[in-house]
């Protein structure tokens, strides 16, 4: 029974304790979304937990989004971890306006500041 107990404990603590990589926490990331260094005003920037490697072109296989500013911008806090950062979004300074895109993987350690920008490409 001792041990059935102990066993209770360890594992509440464990999910308790234990944040899943997500937005929200102290760790922050900041930049533009740039295509031949033109900003892409209002581009839909995807995030994927937990993860290193591309993982598709499908928005659905993101776990959230959030969408840039006029001017490209982007600033997000997360709790430390693994992600996977993709965006998306127009040229508007090409004639028809292409879709552009591209993304980084990111580790960030827990109260960790970085700017980086995502380069797109057509």
């Amino acid at each position: 029974m001792k041990t059935f107990i102990i066993g209770i404990l360890f594992t509440s603590v464990f999910f308790i304790g234990c944040k899943k990589n997500s937005i929200g926490g102290k760790s922050y990331l900041n930049g533009q979304v740039t295509h031949h260094g033109v900003a892409i005003p209002n581009a839909y920037i995807y995030i994927k937990y937990n993860s290193t490697e591309f993982p598709g072109d499908d928005y659905n296989l993101y776990d959230t989004y959030i969408i840039a500013d006029n001017n490209g911008n982007f600033n997000m806090n997360f709790f430390k971890g693994k992600y996977y950062i993709y965006a998306r979004g127009y040229d508007l300074n090409i004639n028809p306006p292409y879709i552009v895109k591209g993304g980084f993987s990111v580790t960030l350690r827990d109260r960790e500041k970085i700017s980086r920008n995502i380069a797109v490409t057509e």
